[in-house]
């Protein structure tokens, strides 16, 4: 079984203003309300693609209840442990804009209720794969996602981290299985700007050095590169077709590496469906289904 962990979930209310000003009253022209958080993400795409997942977490109040019910919708196995207060939040996303995004900022969470996740996890096997993503609330320790890999490291569990900075530093020496830095986070963690794919492949294998299996990167109009555990590197550019909704893209990509992983244990048809699969998402208002990355995958086949 996957199971992917959303620290702080949300729903994602997603607005059409045309004509956005500052300082006065806007309407919008169109509203969108999907259950949020980059777990959740995977999740959602891994059941449009046929794979089943639990996503685990913590949810509060009125919001955390609609979160969980839209989930239930889409055939979602959810298992959030429910906080006594507080209430998830709500992010609000502004469609015409430059990206602006309005973040709310989320309940807090216990450490007893950190506690009860942990002891979740201590039930998984080597059998089974573990997706953590996303940013992690004030209330818990920034250190929680290496915890969880010191934790879980004698399972032999294929763990994915999707995070940044700091956070991503931290895992690398327990050997993720998969871990997905954009060019510009990739950069960061050197101290260096990189802006093709040919100056990302280094340090992507720098990454391999340090202890990580898979190195995912993401590059917006330039593609995609990743460097794999067996010492292979696999490059893409950026697929045809127009910008409709970035939001989710990221989360997309891990999410169709899974599924071509647990499709044919093939790095290649991984990496390719991981990039069909961000592109499809970014292509459309909602997030990725499979129709629509097969039809991305042969169009990258068929520019070979």
């Amino acid at each position: 079984m996957i199971y992917t962990v959303t620290f702080n979930p949300a729903l994602d209310y997603i607005v059409s203003v045309p004509e956005f000003r500052m300082g006065k009253t806007n309407r919008t022209a169109a509203e969108q309300i999907y259950p949020g958080g980059k777990g959740i993400n995977v999740s959602i795409v891994l059941k449009n693609l046929g794979f089943e997942s639990t996503a685990l977490g913590f949810t509060a109040g009125f919001v955390g209840q609609e979160i969980s019910r839209k989930l239930d919708g889409q055939g979602i196995n959810a298992r959030f442990i429910q906080l006594e207060q507080g209430c998830s939040r709500i992010n609000i996303k502004l469609k015409e804009s430059d990206g602006t995004e309005i973040n709310g900022k989320g309940p807090e969470i216990s450490p007893g209720r950190l506690q009860q996740l942990m002891e979740l996890l201590d039930g998984l096997t080597d059998r089974d794969l573990l997706v953590l993503a996303g940013s992690i609330p004030d209330s818990i320790p920034d250190t929680v996602y290496r915890d969880i890999m010191s934790r879980l490291e004698k399972k032999q569990i294929p763990i994915v981290v999707d995070a940044t900075g700091d956070l991503l530093q931290q895992v690398i020496p327990y050997h993720p299985f998969l871990i997905k830095p954009n060019h510009h986070e990739l950069g960061e963690l050197f101290g260096v700007e990189l802006s093709t794919r040919e100056e990302v492949i280094p340090y992507a294998k720098k990454l391999i050095e340090k202890g990580a299996c898979n190195v995912l990167v993401s590059m917006s109009k330039e593609g995609a590169v990743l460097a794999d555990a067996e010492g292979g590197v696999h490059t893409s550019p950026a697929l045809r077709g127009r910008l409709v909704n970035a939001v989710g893209a990221g989360d997309s990509m891990v999410a169709g590496f899974l599924a071509g992983w647990l499709e044919q244990h093939s790095y290649e048809h991984a990496f390719r469906m991981g990039v069909a699969a961000g592109s499809a998402s970014a292509f459309s208002e909602g997030l990725a289904v499979r129709e629509d990355v097969e039809k991305l995958y042969r169009q990258m086949s068929e520019a070979e």
